[in-house]
């Protein structure tokens, strides 16, 4: 018999929420959520510039839990909103380590998908004596093979239709280099030209990511508030490959060792090849490591969302 696939858990109101001031005049949002006192964990949302949202809140039993979500400088409702400034992987790792400390905790289960895996690896390098579990999904170790395969020439072979759409915007002699090109029009001062870009980037991402298509999901990336927030800063990181050393994530892996842990990824996930979730696999063996058949990339896709709930119980003690 086939095993029935776990779904969310139902919706649930924060039941603390406020706003950090970081320094470097940022602030960012918190909000707390589940069962004060109950396992503590922290989910980190992907992007990076996509915030937190209330379905992700629902990965997690709201009676094991005390979850704290954020969202990252620049983005949702922390401001400045879309600030480039001060705003690098690092800041975000020193901003977890403060939220940590909020939640008046030791160790905590960090939770990251897509850019919130390569943050999470990038905490659980620096940290692990703060980790008491790692689930990652849709693997991002932000190498430049990873970013040339999406940006520049790979999944444009795979989604001609959509690729013609992200390069439009983009005069022919600057397309060699793309993710360049972007930047210097999600930058400059022309208001118009830079939403343009950023809802051209947006609608990229947001229409390669599901193994079959969500016009919802499409539409909801091509949001001008929400694309320019989302586009200016996974450019910024993105130009800059995560302020990381190239395959530093995956060479810094041995550092999770002893961290017990599950990683997730579909099998035709475009924009993060399992190539990288495979190597990491690996080098920490003491994660479970599940491909999903028949999904590509997003949370939303039944197989992952399963996988995911199933970690998330577990670890809780609910078999």
């Amino acid at each position: 018999m086939t095993e029935v696939l776990r779904t969310l858990y139902p919706e649930i109101e924060p039941y603390e929420s406020g706003h950090l001031d970081v320094g470097d005049g940022h602030s960012i949002y918190w909000e707390r959520v589940g069962t004060k006192g109950a396992k503590p964990a922290v989910f980190l949302h992907g992007g990076p510039g996509g915030g937190c949202n209330p379905g992700q809140r629902r990965l997690f039993n709201p009676e094991l839990y005390d979850v704290i979500l954020f969202d990252q400088r620049g983005c949702g409702r922390s401001t400045p909103n879309a600030s480039l400034d001060a705003n690098t992987t690092w800041h975000l790792v020193a901003d977890i380590e403060r939220l940590r400390k909020i939640a008046g905790v030791e160790k905590w289960q960090v939770f990251g998908g897509s850019w919130g895996s390569t943050l999470a690896l990038a905490y659980a390098e620096t940290y692990p004596q703060r980790v008491s579990e790692l689930l990652v999904r849709g693997i991002y170790t932000l190498t430049k093979a990873e970013l040339d395969w999406y940006y520049q020439f790979g999944v444009s072979e795979m989604f001609p239709d959509k690729w013609e759409a992200f390069v439009a915007p983009i005069p022919e002699d600057e397309r060699h280099e793309m993710m360049q090109a972007y930047y210097r029009r999600l930058t400059g001062s022309d208001k118009a030209e830079q939403l343009a870009a950023a809802k051209a980037w947006s609608t990229w991402e947001g229409s390669t990511i599901t193994l079959l298509p969500d016009p919802e999901l499409t539409a909801g990336f091509g949001e001008d508030h929400y694309a320019i927030a989302f586009a200016r800063i996974e450019n910024h990181f993105f130009v800059h490959a995560g302020w990381l050393d190239e395959g530093q994530l995956l060479r810094d892996a041995v550092k999770l060792k002893g961290i017990p842990g599950v990683i997730v990824h579909g099998r035709y996930d475009m924009p993060c090849p399992l190539k990288y979730a495979w190597q990491l696999s690996k080098v920490w063996t003491d994660a479970d490591f599940h491909i999903i058949e028949g999904a590509g990339h997003a949370v939303s896709e039944p197989g992952i969302t399963d996988q995911l709930i199933r970690a998330t119980d577990r670890f809780a003690g609910k078999v």
